[in-house]
């Protein structure tokens, strides 16, 4: 039997591991909660997921409760018996060890169905939402719970205009003839899958424009002057109304040296110049808003806003 982690913070959010995208594996390049199978010297399930965070991420929560038994079920037809337990925690993931999988991150219930994941932890996700008191309207209820959970309490309001907003930070590049690089990522990619989109990232424990240099290099062997990096455009956007909302910061690069090679291919297939008034059909929205923004000599575009 297995066991694992449904943690989740003050905002409502609940973290996620995206997981390798390698044959052999349960779930292969898809978000789930952080786990594993028990161990001879575990003597408890609680003990076996603690083990599991511990050696997964570094993380040792004070608090888990049994939340529910879940049945997993594999591409090969294998069922898994999976023991949930919740746990409340509001750090960032940035600053965990990562030792399995490709990264750690937080989300939204709402989110979930636009993430390579499995139904069933969409599922679960929402359950326990909705017993938190976070997600009006969903559903509650369930089979297999370990005994009925204590109520979680239920967070003051957050105050008016200091929602949370996630920074993205991106790279606008242009060739002597005018064209704007742009990448193709991965159609397993669990954010805009064969869709076009600036090189992108999100910061860690660095200045925005650190963070794109850094991105450069790691995404596509581009060498960057941190000096040659100007402000070229911000959207602010909202995907859905109750979204968390998103600030994307558009860096240009006055200079660089490299060839734009792919780096990290289980995000990016592809990079390529184009010419921004003939643009690919399969941009990702608001990529195409900025580049349109830029061209007009805006610095600033809200979408998805009412």
């Amino acid at each position: 039997m297995n066991a694992s982690a449904l943690i989740h913070n003050d905002a409502g959010q609940y973290l996620l591991h995206l997981r390798d995208d390698v044959p052999g594996i349960w779930e292969p390049g898809a978000w789930s909660l952080l786990g594993g199978g028990r161990e001879a010297q575990d003597r408890s399930l609680e003990e076996t997921v603690r083990r599991e965070l511990r050696e997964e991420a570094g993380l040792d929560l004070p608090d888990l409760e049994p939340f529910a038994v879940e049945e997993a079920h594999g591409d090969d037809g294998a069922t898994l018996s999976i023991a949930i337990f919740a746990g409340r925690w509001n750090g960032d993931p940035a600053d965990l060890a990562l030792a399995e999988g490709v990264m750690l991150a937080w989300f939204a219930p709402e989110v979930l169905t636009r993430l390579r994941i499995s139904p069933t932890t969409v599922d679960l996700v929402k359950r326990h939402a909705a017993r938190a008191g976070r997600a009006a309207g969903l559903a509650s209820g369930g089979t297999g719970l370990l005994g009925a959970p204590r109520p979680l309490t239920t967070q003051p309001p957050t105050p008016r205009g200091t929602v949370p907003n996630i920074i993205g930070v991106h790279l606008y590049l242009e060739d002597a003839d005018g064209r704007v690089l742009l990448g193709l990522r991965h159609p397993n990619s669990a954010y805009a899958p064969s869709m076009h989109h600036f090189l992108a990232g999100h910061c860690e424990r660095e200045s925005a424009v650190a963070c794109v240099v850094r991105e450069a290099h790691e995404e596509a062997g581009l060498v960057i002057d941190p000096g040659d990096v100007e402000l070229a455009h911000v959207v602010h956007l909202v995907d859905a109304p109750g979204d968390t909302p998103r600030m994307q910061v558009v860096f240009r690069a006055r200079s660089w040296s490299g060839t734009p090679e792919v780096r990290e291919p289980d995000k990016c297939v592809g990079w390529r110049f184009w010419n921004p008034e003939d643009l690919p059909e399969q941009v990702v929205p608001y990529t195409r808003v900025a580049i349109n923004g830029i061209r007009a000599g805006r610095l600033y575009t809200e979408l998805g806003w009412t």
